[in-house]
């Protein structure tokens, strides 16, 4: 029988063993930002008060970045323009505190974690509205925007509650759309390895008191591999439409959007290496109705409506050979949200509601009456009441709030989920902050109800529970970025599928709270503008990045237990991007990685990779050759799922 693990973890001891490769990059690193930090001293005011600009959503109240006591990995558009990569998936690669475990290329079947964690303990917002699919983590991370309507990518690490709600148990993943301010049509068009092809296409229209845009994108391959019986398996073809827009109405503001995302793809051996021409079909809308305050007092409520269909098929285009399942979600949401200024500080206070319902072939209660194939269901709804108070004492800035939950799909009841940030302006350069948090998430309804093809669901699960200490420094200097932490995250109730080997190779996969787990970690980056730190605009070298992490799990399994997510988290991250322009148009991006994922597993060994892209830019025109895995590396990311080797792109896009 299975038994529960239950020991703590405060008192056990962490260890981290380092090969002479990562003690390198460890002297590396901290010897880069030594240097960087004393460089970048002299002209900080400036560079300071620019950045402080842009304020990101790491508590309730909105603050400055450099303010903020989290970390918030910032993906700015000009960012998002030059790095290697063609969906958001993609670009998440590059961010240090994130683990992007694709199953399939250019996003088409993507788990993001964060922090050791699992896909499904990361809420996905869009401009902040909660776009996490319930059914499963798999699905969340399926965007309906394209690039070009992204002006930048806001990751918060650890926590997050107390901001987004409870499915961030350890981070959330925030979109921010554009919001031009003048006409402008734009397009692309790419192609490429493996009869690869891609469109987009926008148009905007901005004028004084708001802006309207609309886009749509189209890609397709033929894919990287094929299956036993030569036949397509990793293909895959997506489209995107998005639109949005907003209105200034004098004391308040209206924005509303809308968008949908339909995919195809082969999913080759994601799910069972026992059969090689699996197939999936997903289908996402969602639209959004926001009205902002202005004043002293900002009251602004929104509402939300999120749709979800998705079918696998086991046996591609056979369902005489195993039924395929077919699953329908809705969830509805609505969030009011004050906040009022005044000279003791801001005060953040509202409520959320959210329910969700599924209807499925396999997954929820029977249904009394059921609805053609779909023959179960359940839906659940939460109700979230927060308030935090954000103060400024001299040098010190401060949050601290609480978030109560109630989910009638559990019988945990109300529970309290507090947390506290503190951010210390040493210097115009140099902040200290730290912060205490606690998270909650409940189970996506795939834990909850999968009792097919050998796994064994447990419908009376808990909710998963967190709490977070993270200490650190942060620098802002002329031509300089940089950041050093340490985080200890303890979490309780976590959801695993564990099989017990002892009962023999039929042994049923379980979904169980079973795990209390504790993880150590430590993140360490320096982003150098060599141009304004060498005080030399023409300079070509423009960008360089370093960042390293480690984390150490100190979860353990009986010995006749095999876990699905136990240690599965990556040891060593190292991370470095370098920007170069030559001459005024021509411009080189590389982004080098290496990862080291604790597994246990011979084919998931640590890898590295490069990617690059070269691009001419012309008035009103862009060439670009994009390469992945430029040096044809082999890997793996999940299970015995072979990566695509090298793949190239070449593209144009035009904007009038």
């Amino acid at each position: 029988m299975i038994q529960r693990y239950e020991k703590t973890g405060f008192d056990r001891e962490f260890s981290v063993s380092l090969t002479p490769f990562m003690k390198k990059c460890v002297f590396f690193a901290a010897a880069f930002l030594f240097a960087a930090l004393s460089a970048g001293t002299a002209g900080a005011q400036s560079r300071v008060e620019t950045i402080d600009k842009v304020t990101v959503s790491a508590t309730r109240v909105p603050v400055a970045l450099h303010s903020s006591a989290r970390i918030v990995t910032l993906m700015d558009s000009l960012t998002i323009a030059s790095a290697p990569a063609e969906t958001v998936n993609d670009l998440l690669k590059y961010a240090l505190g994130v683990d992007v475990r694709q199953r399939g290329a250019m996003g088409m079947q993507t788990d993001i974690s964060i922090r050791g964690g699992t896909y499904n303990q990361v809420a996905v917002l869009l401009d902040g509205i909660n776009i996490t699919d319930p059914q499963t983590g798999h699905n969340s991370f399926d965007f309906p925007v394209n690039l070009c309507d992204i002006e930048r990518i806001e990751v918060l690490e650890g926590p997050a509650a107390r901001v987004y709600g409870t499915s961030s148990l350890l981070g959330a993943v925030n979109i921010v759309t554009r919001k031009p301010s003048d006409k402008s049509v734009s397009a692309s068009l790419e192609g490429g390895s493996f009869r690869s092809f891609g469109a987009t296409a926008s148009a905007a229209l901005g004028y004084d008191r708001g802006f309207g845009s609309i886009s749509a994108g189209y890609q397709r391959s033929d894919g990287f591999s094929r299956n036993a019986a030569g036949g397509l398996n990793s293909d895959f073809g997506a489209v995107k439409a998005f639109a949005h827009g907003a209105h200034d109405f004098g004391p308040r503001d209206i924005s509303w959007q809308a968008g949908v995302s339909n995919k195809d793809f082969g999913s080759s051996t994601f799910y069972s290496s026992k059969f090689d021409d699996q197939f999936e079909h997903t289908l996402k809308t969602f639209a959004s109705v926001k009205s902002e305050g202005k004043g002293a007092l900002h009251f602004t409520p929104a509402i939300y409506w999120n749709h979800g269909e998705d079918r696998f098929e086991l046996f591609r285009n056979a369902p005489e050979k195993y039924p395929f399942n077919f699953h329908k979600t809705n969830v509805a949401g609505a969030n009011l949200y004050f906040r009022v200024d005044s000279r003791l500080g801001q005060t953040a206070f509202g409520a959320e509601a959210r329910h969700e319902r599924i209807v499925s072939t396999n997954l929820g209660e029977r249904l009394a009456q059921p609805q053609g194939v779909y023959v179960c269901g359940l839906s659940r709804t939460a109700l979230n009441l927060f308030l935090e108070h954000h103060v400024v004492i001299g040098r010190l800035s401060a949050s601290a709030g609480l978030t109560t939950v109630y989910n009638t799909g559990n019988r945990e009841g109300v529970r309290l989920f507090p947390g506290f940030d503190a951010n210390l302006r040493v210097s115009d350069a140099v902040r200290l902050y730290a912060s205490y948090n606690t998270s909650y998430r409940m189970p996506t309804f795939t834990e909850l109800y999968y009792s097919v093809g050998g796994h064994l669901a447990d419908p009376n699960l808990k909710a998963e529970k967190l709490r977070a200490l993270e200490g650190g420094v942060k620098f802002l200097g002329r031509g300089v970025r940089a950041f050093a932490s340490v985080y200890y995250n303890r979490g309780y109730d976590l959801i695993d599928w564990i099989k017990d080997t002892s009962l023999g190779d039929d042994a049923p996969w379980m979904s169980v709270n079973h795990t209390r787990l504790n993880t150590l970690g430590q993140e360490v980056s320096v982003r150098l503008s060599l141009p304004e730190l060498l005080n030399r605009p023409g300079f070509f070298f423009r960008t360089l990045q370093l960042g390293y992490s480690h984390q150490s799990q100190d979860k353990a399994l009986e010995a006749n237990l095999r876990s699905v997510y136990s240690l599965e988290y990556v040891r060593h991250k190292v991370v470095a991007q370098a920007g170069f322009r030559f001459w005024e148009n021509l411009a080189l991006d590389l982004s080098w990685r290496y990862v080291d994922r604790s597994t246990g597993s011979e084919l998931m060994a640590p890898y590295n990779l490069l990617d690059a892209k070269l691009s001419y830019d012309f008035p009103r025109l862009n060439l670009y050759v994009r390469a992945n895995n430029l040096l044809n590396r082999t890997w793996y990311d999940f299970g015995d799922i072979p990566q695509p080797g090298l793949w190239l792109m070449a593209g144009v896009a035009f904007h009038i």
